[in-house]
């Protein structure tokens, strides 16, 4: 059987990464290839725990190229490698046209939110907006990726309650064990062509 390939685009310390390589490690991603990392940052902690895991990293600068030539170049790598599915995890740029395009309903991503909840912001901002808010819950949502931020089909939401004295950082860490658990499990489910709908949050 032909492996299911997925690409992983990230930007920032390699959280999401990892869980995919921890999961690999234990053999629970039987006949999924991760077979690059595309980053837009090259000293990203991304690209030294792929290097780390024998995955291959490709760094594509965004400074010295107009935005259609960067993502050109990102659809262009993807397309050579063939992928199945185009998984975001910490993917701090917008993806253009010639991406969404090129792979559309073949795009995931993870955001730390209960979507429509906090749409549009990343990483510890959603958090604190969190607070801001006084929400009894939080947690995350993968999804599928549109033209509009946060805004495509979701697959997958897991909540985990706010607790009296949570901060940024605590609720982080919270929501980045849901994500740790469940993002390998959605990737899986899609590979054996099930839907990650059928779990119940």
């Amino acid at each position: 059987m032909m492996p299911y390939k997925i690409a992983i685009l990230s930007s920032t310390g390699g959280t999401n990464l990892q869980s995919f390589i921890d999961a690999r490690d234990r053999g629970e991603l039987e006949n999924i290839e991760i077979c690059c990392l595309i980053t837009d940052k090259a000293l990203c902690g991304a690209a030294q725990k792929a290097r780390d895991a024998k995955i291959k990293v490709y760094f594509i600068d965004p400074v010295p190229v107009t935005r259609e030539t960067y993502d050109q170049s990102v659809a262009d790598t993807l397309t050579y490698f063939n992928v199945d599915l185009v998984v975001l995890g910490g993917y701090m740029k917008i993806l253009g046209p010639s991406i969404l395009e090129r792979f559309q309903g073949k795009i995931l991503n993870i955001h730390p939110s209960l979507l429509p909840k906090f749409a549009g912001g990343m990483n510890k901002s959603v958090h604190q907006a969190v607070l801001d808010a006084g929400e009894a819950e939080t947690g995350m949502t993968i999804h599928y990726v549109n033209e509009v931020v946060d805004g495509g089909e979701i697959l997958l939401q897991k909540k985990v309650a706010v607790e009296k004295g949570d901060t940024v950082e605590s609720l982080k860490t919270k929501v980045q064990a849901l994500e740790k658990e469940w993002y390998p499990k959605v990737v899986k489910m899609l590979a054996e062509g099930k839907n990650p709908k059928e779990l119940t949050s």
